[in-house]
């Protein structure tokens, strides 16, 4: 650790971040990322943090009150940020000012960054949001559900099923126009969380890993204008006994496309898995590499599996650098060159303290995942960890990741 940046405030939950200029901003001119945005997910504040002016010493510059944003846009609970193609920067949220379910988005200005608005027709928003992506050259822009913030707030709890708490949607928008053309319903508390478009600026496909029911899907233009889904991976529940329900879902926190396209990451936050896929031309995914760094049926601990379709035992406990690692593999980040893939464990600190106690007090890690980029295949880096439960005012919880330089998400 070389420089630490406090924030002023607390619980204010910072989970996603983004930088003020993405890639699809200039064409064949150098990308400057000097202005990193932080949202946060619970209290609805913006950070605008500089980390051009000194690289190894990051300054906050701005920070827009959550006042300011439920006055304008009657949004709250801000969630993923990404750069638009015009430069200003969009911020999917999850709810309104007083934490019931609402998706959309928000807009600051790309170089003052001050708040312009909601982005799209207030006829059009969804009962939930969560994360998106875009494609300019096929003018859409594909969103996903997410939870109502005032309930999931309160822990992950079996009896919110069939509530209408966890998203279902998959929401294709009109890049241009800003308006709602097309949804999908994944299935009832399927939770669709991350969605990612192929890199390749001319492809019309992409993937939606759905928490709650473990399926990936595939999205793609199937005529114009018009958008399909398909399933293309099931990862298959647990039957389990010793936790809180008998049946102990996957939960696919984070998806990651490398940067050539070849190759799928998937984090499983309560088994504890990343998963590597082949991504190929038949658009069926093949698991080449998996890797446990964690997660709730390690063996030894107080869930018993009692039925599983893929393993033949409970996956041995990790030790790094002489510390057992606690708590599920959650945020991914992947290098450029698709050799380096870096994981943190906390997922949102409410269900953290829930389901990983133990990885709350003694603070959370972020771990360097080896990729075999020829044939497939991951590995745990035994030299590297980053230990937050070692941190002056922690222990803390560690989620996004950002590379300075250039990463496959941003």
């Amino acid at each position: 650790v070389i420089h630490r940046l406090p924030m002023p405030n607390l619980k204010d939950e910072l989970h996603s971040s983004g930088w003020s200029t993405g890639c699809t901003c200039f064409d064949n001119v150098p990308v400057k990322r000097n202005k990193l945005i932080l949202p946060c997910l619970i209290s609805s504040r913006i950070y605008v943090v500089d980390v051009g002016s000194q690289c190894r010493a990051p300054r906050l510059c701005k920070m827009i009150e959550p006042v300011e944003v439920f006055w304008k846009c009657n949004k709250g609970y801000l969630a993923v940020v990404r750069t638009l193609p015009n430069g200003d920067i969009l911020i999917a949220n999850t709810g309104d000012p007083a934490g019931n379910g609402k998706g959309g988005f928000i807009v600051l200005d790309g170089e003052t960054f001050e708040l312009k608005g909601n982005w799209e027709n207030e006829c059009e928003t969804p009962p939930t949001g969560y994360d998106f992506w875009y494609q300019p050259r096929h003018n859409v822009l594909v969103s996903t559900a997410g939870v109502v913030p005032k309930i999931a707030g309160r822990g992950f709890n079996p009896d919110d099923l069939k509530k209408g708490v966890f998203g279902r949607r998959l929401n294709v928008w009109n890049l241009s126009c800003r308006s709602l053309t097309q949804c999908f319903d994944l299935g009832e508390d399927s939770l669709p969380l991350s969605v990612k478009f192929l890199h390749n600026p001319d492809a019309a496909e992409g993937y939606v890993s759905c928490a709650l029911s473990g399926i990936v899907y595939r999205f793609y233009k199937c005529e114009v204008n018009n958008w399909a889904v398909e399933e293309v991976i099931r990862i298959p529940a647990k039957d389990v006994s010793g936790w809180i329900m008998p049946k102990m879902p996957a939960f696919t926190v984070d998806l990651i496309i490398s940067m050539d396209d070849k190759y799928m990451y998937l984090s499983n936050w309560l088994h504890g898995d990343i998963r590597q896929y082949e991504l190929s031309k038949n658009c069926k995914p093949r698991l080449v590499g998996q890797v446990f760094v964690g997660g709730s049926i390690l063996r030894g601990g107080p869930v018993t599996v009692c039925r599983d379709e893929e393993l033949k035992c409970q996956p041995e406990p990790l030790v790094v650098k002489c510390k057992r690692i606690y708590g599920g593999p959650s945020k991914m980040q992947l290098s450029l060159d698709g050799k380096r893939l870096y994981v943190t464990n906390s997922f949102y600190s409410t269900w953290d303290k829930q389901f990983y106690p133990t990885m709350v007090r003694e603070g959370s890690v972020m771990l360097q995942i080896d990729v075999d980029t020829e044939k497939g295949g991951l590995c745990v880096n035994k030299n590297f960890l980053v230990d937050f439960g070692k941190e002056p005012h922690g222990p803390c919880l560690a989620h996004d990741i950002r590379f300075a330089s250039g990463d496959s998400t941003s």
